[in-house]
């Protein structure tokens, strides 16, 4: 048997138990915003989640580097783009983060609200601007380059059903409902298959495919926020999923802003592992019911929390359904929050 030195070997700074610990932050940020929502507040579902992520983080023994946040430091006084948090002495990571995916959503009380966060090696996340991204993306299981941004709608379906051995009338494609895909829209209906239409959350979107068996989603199309898209592209790459993604730039402010955060090609085509690179770690807790998570329930007894973990480097992917006993013990440490 041949084994390798340790002082040879290239060592994740990710481990299991870090793994773990990351499905606490979403749970908390999860709770927190389900706590609020139907009231009609974003702001105040948003904040709350925010709080409570911000908390846990700092509780985790990394060295973070916050890469994809809530904005500017002047607009996001809490978790944004380059802020550090974790405690002192752990590994350099990236993070990648949206407390609380979908605030509209949470808001009105629909499905597929959630909380998400990405951990990788340092470097190893796009700093994405905060500007639109066009995305296409299908889960594992497929050859390199089945579908790319560069084939229309229905040559992407056709390639992809194909691929699976059905028509492309068994294929159904999640869209944002948005004035902007109706082309594409009419092109994927025209083609013969199915949409699912969201009103926001483009991360859990593409999530979608990752399990096409529980949720029904066999392709994600169309143009979404790029901060988002790090974000999928890190649950894609722990599962082997394909991702592409170019940005779409409408203005020269938006221009200015992507070459300041280091994106010198604007029409360059990225592919998963350039969005989110290396080892990831990726995890993410419902706030409401969706097609792949169920939403924080509340009892007289108990929380109760739905949360999809997974590793790119083992592949792992765990499905955590939690109770947190004690309930007025588990609020009251959100509500006192320093």
């Amino acid at each position: 048997m041949t084994t390798v030195a340790a002082s040879t070997r290239k060592e994740s700074p990710l481990t299991r138990i870090l793994t773990l610990e990351l499905a606490r932050v979403t749970e908390r940020a999860a709770v927190a915003a389900a706590r609020l929502r139907g009231r009609g507040d974003e702001f105040a579902a948003d904040q709350a989640a925010v709080d409570a992520m911000r908390k846990e983080l700092n509780a985790l023994p990394i060295d973070g580097t916050v890469v994809i946040g809530e904005g500017e430091r002047d607009e996001a006084p809490m978790l944004f783009i380059g802020e550090k948090v974790g405690a002192s002495g752990g590994p350099a990571l990236d993070i990648a983060l949206d407390p609380l995916e979908g605030t509209t959503i949470a808001a009105k009380n629909l499905p597929n609200s959630i909380a998400v966060i990405a951990l990788a090696e340092k470097g190893s996340l796009l700093a994405a601007p905060d500007v639109y991204m066009d995305k296409v993306a299908i889960g594992p299981g497929f050859d390199p380059g089945l579908v790319t941004l560069d084939m229309p709608p229905a040559e992407r379906l056709k390639a992809l059903a194909k691929a699976r051995g059905v028509s492309v009338s068994q294929i159904t494609a999640c869209v944002l409902d948005r004035p902007r895909h109706a082309k594409m829209i009419d092109e994927i209906r025209e083609a013969g298959a199915a949409i699912s239409l969201i009103g926001d959350g483009d991360v859990a979107g593409v999530i979608h495919v990752t399990d096409p068996e529980t949720s029904g989603i066999d392709i994600y199309m169309g143009i979404g926020g790029a901060p988002e898209g790090v974000l999928a592209a890190a649950a894609l790459r722990c599962i082997g999923g394909q991702m592409q993604g170019r940005l779409v730039i409408h203005s020269d402010t938006q221009r200015e802003r992507a070459i300041k955060m280091g994106v010198s090609d604007l029409d360059r085509i990225y592919e998963a592992t350039e969005l989110a690179g290396g080892d990831v770690l990726f995890s993410a807790t419902g706030v409401t019911d969706g097609n792949l998570l169920s939403g924080v329930r509340f009892s007289h007894r108990a929380v109760s929390t739905h949360t999809l973990v997974m590793r790119s480097s083992s592949g792992t992917v765990r499905w955590i359904r939690a109770e947190h006993q004690d309930l007025q013990k588990f609020v009251d440490a959100i509500d006192n929050d320093p």
